[in-house]
């Protein structure tokens, strides 16, 4: 069982979407285990302190490493290389398809820290995370949805997860070709067979499985070349 968690300062950010769909499934068959953590918890004066003003001058609010240390402490006890720790952050990089497939096979345990305010104090950086990762090039108001979009994706490649494991290995980014290059994914269409004069391909209808994956392949190439 994957264990996924989440240091936050809002955990009920994730109540909605962690409480539906595929990720509430697989939390249900036991095949992941999702833990919020609020690290405000583990401020140590009596206004639960989680951020102070940077050495230096300069505006904003920066996170307390003392804080951090402490919650991932309390999560990881004396197995610290059981667990593999994310820093959410614009620095970092790049979260994509290749990183989730990564993520859900090579490691069991895995925590998430989400920021808030003008930034992390450096030492968190620099001794409590394994690695950084974005989104992309912009800035969120905190961490918090890039996590849910990171859990959401890693989740969805845990075997059990979906109701067929064979659905994300034809999904964009899980698609290759010959030579084992990456592709989006392929056209899909459904009833009705004809609708305002748009009609599903022929080739789709034929009933014939082989001449169906090489047009999908065919398409999803196309696609991806265009796109």
């Amino acid at each position: 069982m994957l264990e996924i968690n989440i240091l936050t300062l809002f955990p009920q950010m994730f109540l909605g979407p962690l409480s539906e769909s595929i990720v509430n499934r697989a939390q249900e068959k036991e095949v992941v285990n999702i833990n919020l953590i609020n690290f405000r918890d583990f401020a140590k004066d009596k206004h639960k302190t989680v951020d102070d003003t940077p050495y230096g001058g300069g505006t904003g609010m920066v996170l307390k490493v003392d804080v951090i240390d402490e919650a991932i402490s309390a999560i990881v006890g004396k197995n610290r290389k059981d667990y593999h720790i994310i820093l959410m952050t614009p620095q970092g990089k790049r979260f994509n398809q290749k990183k989730a497939e990564e993520l859900s096979r090579t490691y069991e345990k895995l925590i998430l820290i989400c920021g808030h305010y003008e930034g992390f104090d450096e030492r968190i950086r620099e001794h409590l995370v394994d690695e950084e990762i974005s989104l992309g090039d912009f800035v969120l108001s905190g961490g918090e949805i890039a996590a849910m979009a990171i859990t959401d994706a890693v989740i969805r490649l845990i075997p059990g997860a979906l109701g067929k494991d064979e659905s994300s290995k034809e999904e964009s980014f899980s698609l290759k070709d010959e030579e084992g290059n990456t592709l989006l994914e392929y056209p899909q269409y459904t009833k009705p067979n004809e609708y305002k004069d748009w009609k599903v391909p022929d080739v789709l209808k034929s009933g014939n499985h082989a001449e169906i994956k090489k047009w999908r392949l065919e398409e999803a190439k196309k696609r991806t070349t265009k796109r």
